[in-house]
């Protein structure tokens, strides 16, 4: 699972393109994060999260205090975390995660995506059974017994925790509502958080032959250049 993660983490990276588009939406998360919480990374636990992101990222300290400024703007665009959920070719369950300003807009465009590509856009929770909501922790690796802090942090919350051999960090998944407490554990014993964020992680998989697959990835590339998404 680690292994997969990193991948499609990497994939995203790619089809972003220009660092510039990932700041923007970094940016977005900021925007949220604020407006659901505070400005004050110290009493918003999500957005000390997505500040970690944003270092990850390497986004300049300006572009970062600028976004936090713009998101306790009164004027600033109210911004949506918006879930859609459909099927591809094939018959391939898709969920499409998107923030924006113009919901009628964006269900527009991805309808449109999965008209033109083979594929047809649902209800909302259609999907609930494929896919499981967790929460990720990645935390540098400073040597410690993995047994000892899987047994420790499962009464936090956790999953699963393993080390990821590409990156050499730990990672710890777990269920989406113990993201508060899981974080709340690491920081206060000193762990180095690299990045946090959520992930669906699909409970059922299907074969597709490399043509099938040629034609999800042409439907998912096509989705992932909206900006909304």
């Amino acid at each position: 699972m680690g292994r997969a993660f990193e991948y499609r983490k990497a994939r995203k990276f790619k089809r972003w393109g220009q660092m510039a588009k990932v700041f923007t939406r970094i940016g977005k998360d900021i925007t949220l994060a604020v407006k659901n919480g505070t400005a004050d990374p110290s009493t918003n636990s999500r957005l000390r999260a997505v500040l970690q992101n944003a270092r990850a990222a390497n986004m300049p300290k300006e572009n970062i205090e600028r976004a936090i400024k713009r998101a306790t703007s009164k004027e600033l665009d109210d911004y949506k975390e918006m879930v859609y959920e459909g099927y591809g070719p094939h018959g391939v369950a898709i969920l499409v995660e998107s923030t924006t300003d113009n919901p009628t807009r964006t269900v527009a465009n991805i309808r449109s995506y999965f008209n033109k590509l083979g594929g047809s856009l649902g209800t909302t929770g259609m999907l609930d059974y494929i896919f499981d909501r967790k929460c990720i922790f990645k935390i540098k690796n400073q040597g410690q017994d993995l047994e000892e802090l899987e047994l420790e942090l499962i009464d936090y919350g956790a999953d699963e925790v393993f080390l990821d051999e590409e990156s050499e960090l730990i990672f710890v998944y777990g269920e989406f509502s113990a993201f508060g407490a899981l974080q709340k554990y690491l920081e206060d014993n000193k762990f180095e958080i690299v990045e946090a964020d959520f992930e669906r992680i699909p409970n059922e998989v299907k074969n597709l032959t490399p043509e099938q697959a040629a034609d999800i990835e042409k439907l998912i590339d096509r989705i992932e250049e909206d900006d909304d998404v």
